[in-house]
């Protein structure tokens, strides 16, 4: 996809970068709640059977985010943002309609893979704001591309438990939609935000997720910020996949319950990521806000494990919410470390590693 002249991107390019984001997430919540489901219709009702698959699917859709999100932010690194973020979001939606028409378990799991693929696009819309943006705003910045992603697990786990009831696969078909009407937008608003002089040399090497131990390596200060991405990934990633079969089982909740309880959870995630990021690094600085971040997120985890009834596991919704305030600060330390043409490429890398084990 040929890319116009770099410009300087306006308010419009980088309202799209954050519209991408919104619009990327709500595709993908829309079919958190009924995924479980459909895998438990293709097992015939098992519900332990669903919940090894489902994590399986999970731990394939994430193997295909640690290959691909080195590669796609390397790609971007050396032909530029646009034409990466606008040929994911093209290929997201396609595979949302293969999703919908998926007759199998085994088209579904294609469809998972490619889906993890093209999502991975998510660091490139990340280095774009990074670009564009001087570094001691870029905390405020990513944090309002948490918001983007807040806004949408607010509508999209509760727009997809209301399409389930009319149809299982209707929620894929309104995914499938989101994708490729941003992929329509982005093609005639989006401007280039890395001119060809600061552009880097693509080598395999670099885009391989492991090539990351070396950049690590050069740099003791990105390796221990690396390592707690990977460990907040690793405990925010794990759970979603397997949270609807949960309450299925545990609290007997239906898909339109699910989608109102997460939808909650985006919501507390918005108010903290557009309200609470920029005044809480100013205060604290992004290590201590960071430090914060995580010490929520641990009580919020914690009592969610506790809960012996649904009600007991919405009072952790606070305290995970407040959890948000751990990616902007991390990213923003990260940015500073890195190096300008590398941008992409780096934030790929470290976003690759956290999702593997998911």
């Amino acid at each position: 996809m040929s890319s116009p002249p770099p410009r300087r991107p306006d308010r419009a390019a980088v309202a799209f970068v954050f519209v991408t984001i919104l619009l990327d997430t709500l595709s993908l919540g829309v079919i958190v709640p009924v995924l479980p489901r459909l895998i438990v219709e293709f097992e015939g009702g098992d519900m332990a059977r669903a919940a090894s698959i489902t994590g399986l699917f999970g731990l394939a859709w994430a193997a295909m985010q640690f290959m691909a999100s080195p590669v796609l932010g390397a790609l971007s690194d050396r032909f530029g943002r646009r034409p990466v973020i606008l040929l994911s979001n093209l290929g997201l939606g396609l595979d949302y309609v293969l999703m919908a028409l998926a007759p199998n378990l085994a088209w579904l799991l294609v469809g998972r893979l490619v889906s993890g693929i093209t999502s991975a696009s998510a660091s490139t819309a990340v280095a774009y704001v990074a670009d564009v943006t001087p570094p001691e705003q870029r905390a405020a910045k990513f944090g309002l591309l948490g918001a983007a992603f807040g806004f949408g697990f607010i509508a999209g786990p509760a727009l997809g438990g209301l399409l389930a009831g009319i149809d299982p696969r209707l929620p894929f078909w309104a995914a499938a939609a989101l994708s490729l009407a941003n992929a329509a937008y982005g093609l005639l608003i989006l401007p280039e935000s890395l001119p060809p002089e600061r552009r880097a040399r693509f080598t395999w090497h670099g885009a391989s997720p492991f090539g990351a131990m070396a950049l690590l390596r050069s740099c003791p200060a990105l390796l221990g910020l690396a390592g707690a991405a990977f460990l907040m990934f690793l405990a925010q990633e794990s759970i979603p996949h397997l949270y609807v079969l949960y309450a299925i089982e545990r609290y007997g909740w239906d898909e339109a319950a699910i989608g109102l309880a997460l939808a909650a959870a985006g919501a507390g995630s918005v108010v903290v990521s557009a309200a609470l990021t920029g005044p809480a690094v100013a205060r604290l600085g992004e290590r201590r806000a960071m430090a914060m971040g995580l010490v929520f997120g641990i009580a919020g985890f914690a009592l969610f494990a506790l809960a012996r009834t649904g009600w007991q596991s919405l009072a952790a919704i606070p305290l995970l919410s407040l959890s948000a305030l751990t990616g902007p600060a991390l990213q923003a330390l990260m940015s500073r470390r890195a190096g300008r043409t590398s941008r992409g490429g780096c934030r790929g890398r470290w976003r690759g590693c956290a999702a593997s084990p998911a």
